[in-house]
C-alpha cells in the first residue's frame, strides 16, 4: 500500500484527492491536515464525507508516508514541499510554486519572490500524458493548473506537428466557481454568480499565461502569441474551453482530428468526438477524463477546438493522483476509473 498524506484537505481540490483516494485499491491515507480546520473532523468541513481526523501542519507525521499531495495557497507550498523532501517523501504540488521554471517569471506574475528557487530545476510538470517517462522517477510533481490542463491537451498535438500558422491563439474559457477556491468573495457570492457569467482577467494577464505558454513554447517556440479570456460561469465546476487556431497552409479540419485521434489513441483519459460533435460540461464532470472536438473553419483558415474537463478532477485531484500512480509504477487508471 502507498501511504499518503494531504495538506490542505479543507479546501475543495484537497477534499477532492482525500475523496479519490480514500477508494483507491492501493493507498492508505495516513493524514489529512489543515491549519484552519486543525482539530476537526472531516465530516463538520464537507457534510458527504466520513469522520476523519484533521491535523495541523505540524502534527502531520511526515515520518509515516511515502507521498504527500500538496492542496495549498501558493507560496505556501514550497516550505511544505522541501520539509518533505528532506524527509525522503515524494511530493505532488498543486500550487502554482513549481509551474514555471523561471523565478521572475514567478515573481511577475505572483507578485512575490519564489520561495524555493533551488528546487525548480528538479520539479517535473505533471502534464501526465505529456510527460510520462520524467514523472515515473520525479521527486517533485508540479501539478498544472486547470485552465492549462485543457489548453495543453487540446493544443500540444498541434503545436508538436506544425499544424499551427501564424497569428493569435484564442482561448476562451469558462470555469465552474469551485475554481476559485473555496475563501469567500464577492465575486464568488452566489448572489453575484447566479444567472450571470463574468469575464475576468482577460486578454493576457491571467497567472495560467505564462504557464500555458512556457509548454507550448517547448514544443514550438514561434507558436503565438495567446490571448486568453478565462470567464467564470454559475456552476459549481467543470472548465469548457473554445479555443481558436489559426492553421498552418495544407492543414484541415480532417487533417488535426486525425492528428488528435493518433496522439491520443492509447491514453485512458483523453477522448475525441467524431466530427460533426462538440464537447460539452456533461462529457466530462465527474470524472478524469478530457474531451477534445475539432470544427473546422475553412474560410477563415482555422478549426475551433473545444475541450472539456472537471476542474477539480483532471484540472486538479485527479491529474494529481494519475501523477501518483504513475510514480509508483501501478496501473494509471487506479482509483480514478
Amino acid at each position: 500500500m502507498i501511504r499518503a498524506g494531504i495538506y490542505g484537505v479543507s479546501g475543495y481540490a484537497g477534499f477532492e484527492v482525500f475523496r479519490l483516494l480514500r477508494r483507491h485499491p492501493m493507498v492508505r491515507i495516513v493524514f489529512s491536515a489543515s491549519e484552519s480546520g486543525a482539530g476537526s473532523s472531516l465530516a463538520q468541513l464537507f457534510p458527504v464525507t466520513e469522520d476523519f481526523r484533521v491535523v495541523g501542519f505540524a502534527e502531520a507525521p511526515l515520518d509515516q508516508v511515502d507521498v504527500v499531495f500538496l492542496a495549498l495557497p501558493h507560496g505556501v507550498s514550497a516550505s511544505v514541499a522541501r520539509q518533505a523532501l528532506a524527509m525522503g517523501v515524494r511530493v505532488i504540488d498543486l500550487s502554482a510554486d513549481f509551474r514555471l521554471k523561471d523565478p521572475s517569471s514567478y515573481a511577475r506574475w505572483y507578485k512575490e519572490e519564489h520561495p524555493a528557487p533551488d528546487l525548480l530545476a528538479e520539479a517535473v510538470y505533471g502534464l501526465t500524458e505529456w510527460n510520462r517517462p520524467a514523472i515515473c522517477s520525479a521527486r517533485l510533481i508540479a501539478n498544472p493548473g486547470c485552465y492549462p490542463t485543457a489548453t495543453l491537451l487540446a493544443l500540444l498535438p498541434l503545436a508538436q506537428a506544425g499544424a499551427v500558422g501564424p497569428g493569435p491563439i484564442i482561448v476562451d474559457a469558462k470555469s465552474g466557481v469551485s475554481g476559485a477556491g473555496r475563501k469567500p468573495s464577492l465575486n464568488t457570492h452566489f448572489v453575484e454568480v447566479d444567472e450571470n457569467l463574468s469575464p475576468y482577467s482577460i486578454g493576457r494577464v491571467h497567472r495560467h499565461l505564462p504557464e500555458i505558454e512556457q509548454m507550448l513554447h517547448a514544443f514550438n517556440g514561434s507558436i503565438g502569441p495567446l490571448v486568453f479570456s478565462p470567464q467564470l460561469l454559475p456552476v459549481a465546476r467543470g472548465i469548457l474551453a473554445t479555443i481558436y487556431v489559426p492553421l498552418a497552409p495544407n492543414w484541415t479540419e480532417g487533417m488535426v482530428r486525425e492528428l488528435l485521434v493518433e496522439t491520443y489513441r492509447l491514453e485512458p483519459f483523453v477522448k475525441v468526438l467524431p466530427s460533426g460533435t462538440v464537447a460539452t460540461l456533461r462529457h466530462s464532470v465527474g470524472t478524469n477524463f478530457c474531451v477534445l472536438a475539432v470544427t473546422g473553419v475553412p474560410e477563415a483558415g482555422m478549426v475551433i477546438l473545444t475541450v472539456s474537463i472537471d476542474n477539480l478532477i483532471k484540472g486538479a485531484a485527479g491529474q494529481a493522483v494519475q501523477n501518483m500512480n504513475v510514480m509508483f509504477g501501478i496501473p494509471e487508471t487506479a482509483g480514478l476509473m
